[in-house]
């Protein structure tokens, strides 16, 4: 509705009540709802002009809804097929034992790049990088820290579902958002294969825990070629509007690499079972930005975004820092990449391009941050990667500063390209 203008407080309130709700194990759908509504009211909007704010986000949410939605189809074909478990093979085994950890960390980076979920491309490494970690006296720890460092810097490279609604969100191509976090990823990786050399010695060892490591076979694996051709189509389709200026949406780009994979790997009669599963496990991700819809059309039509921007500019900051603190502060609240993605960009980016900043600056810096705190206890993703190596609550707690390190020099690295230096 035209016109309505939600004060910056009530927007504020509204925003942080969804967050505490979201702290206190309230499904996140249900948090942004309450959030929105109670914003609504608080602002001075009336329940009918709330409802229909509320309304309209969820509508602007739709496309982004129905791309992911698709992009289930590779997702599935993917990790059903076996074709993530033998890029991941074939990565470490090509890097070779002496440069493990750095295999680790490319391993789960190149699954997260081709459209695996970043927590599902870690439980494929696992076994694989405990059976290593095994031989050479590594800890869980160093294990854990190569693989989701790696797959932080492949989420900002990925057609993965925070890239779809950071692209949507800031109105540029699926394309450009992972072209452009390519170099702070080149160098996450790095620091992440790093960092977990220094950790080799730290937390549990998995030669004295007595757990049995068994060695994933290799024997029924699609091979390599076969296992890159879908995402080698879908990223070819996408490719062709900055090559060639031929427009493929992601919408249809990405489910024709997933039936092109399905074809290649000689598993079509599985096509149901396999994009049935891609499709539940984009479910939750398409609820949660209908949440966020809600939320942010509260919000967008509120005060809070001139708010921000006078208060960065009061002190002195520039206006584009608004994109990586509103990355790292949703990352933070959601406890996910994907929802802060979708919360920041759907809530700020309006705010973030009237400040002057180039879509395309914007969306990196922001996606960026959203890698920051996304391993909070309060999101599953600490909880499925800890899982898949067999570490202790503590051990994952203690991890939790040096995953926030990679996040901060992707979004330091991301932030002096696009925003320093401007792109």
């Amino acid at each position: 509705m035209d016109g309505i203008t939600v004060t910056a407080i009530g927007a504020l309130l509204g925003l942080l009540l969804a967050i505490l709700l979201i702290f206190k194990k309230v499904p996140a759908f249900y948090a942004l709802f309450v959030g929105a509504l109670v914003g609504g009211l608080l602002g001075g909007a009336n329940l009918v002009e709330t409802i229909s704010l509320m309304t309209n986000g969820a509508q602007g949410m739709t496309t982004s809804i129905l791309r992911i939605l698709a992009a289930g189809i590779l997702a599935g074909v993917l990790i059903k097929t076996g074709s993530a478990a033998a890029i991941a093979h074939a990565i470490i085994k090509g890097l070779g034992r002496e440069r493990a950890l750095l295999a680790i960390a490319i391993a789960t980076m190149i699954l997260t790049f081709v459209g695996v979920f970043i927590d599902i491309s870690v439980i494929t490494v696992a076994p694989i990088a405990l059976e290593i970690g095994k031989e050479l006296g590594y800890s869980r720890t160093a294990l854990l820290m190569a693989m989701i460092g790696g797959g932080k810097s492949g989420n900002i490279i990925s057609p993965n579902p925070n890239s779809i609604a950071v692209s949507d969100g800031f109105g540029v191509s699926l394309t450009q958002v992972m072209l452009a976090g390519i170099i702070p990823a080149l160098i996450g990786v790095l620091f992440t294969a790093w960092l977990a050399k220094t950790l080799i010695k730290k937390g549990s060892q998995i030669e004295n825990t007595g757990t049995p490591i068994e060695e994933q076979s290799v024997e029924n694996l699609p091979h390599l070629w076969r296992a890159l051709s879908g995402p080698f189509l879908a990223i070819l389709l996408l490719a062709m509007r900055p090559l060639f200026n031929i427009i493929i949406d992601p919408m249809l780009a990405l489910p024709l690499g997933g039936l092109f994979g399905l074809l290649v790997v000689g598993q079509f009669k599985h096509v149901q079972e396999y994009i049935q599963y891609g499709l539940s496990k984009m479910m939750h991700v398409a609820i949660i930005l209908l949440g966020t819809g809600l939320i942010a059309g509260v919000i967008t039509n509120s005060t809070l975004g001139d708010v921000l921007t006078n208060s960065l500019n009061s002190l002195g900051l520039p206006a584009y820092l608004l994109a990586p603190l509103a990355g790292i502060f949703m990352s933070a609240a959601t406890a996910s990449t994907t929802s802060g993605s979708a919360v920041g960009s759907a809530v700020f980016s309006q705010t973030i391009l009237s400040s002057g900043v180039a879509p395309i600056n914007g969306a990196a810096m922001l996606h960026a941050g959203a890698t920051v705190l996304d391993h909070l206890p309060h999101g599953s993703f600490f909880h499925a990667t800890g899982g898949s190596v067999s570490a202790d609550f503590k051990e994952c707690l203690k991890l939790i500063p040096y995953e926030s390190l990679v996040g901060l020099v992707l979004t330091l690295i991301s932030t002096l390209i696009y925003g320093v230096f401007g792109g």
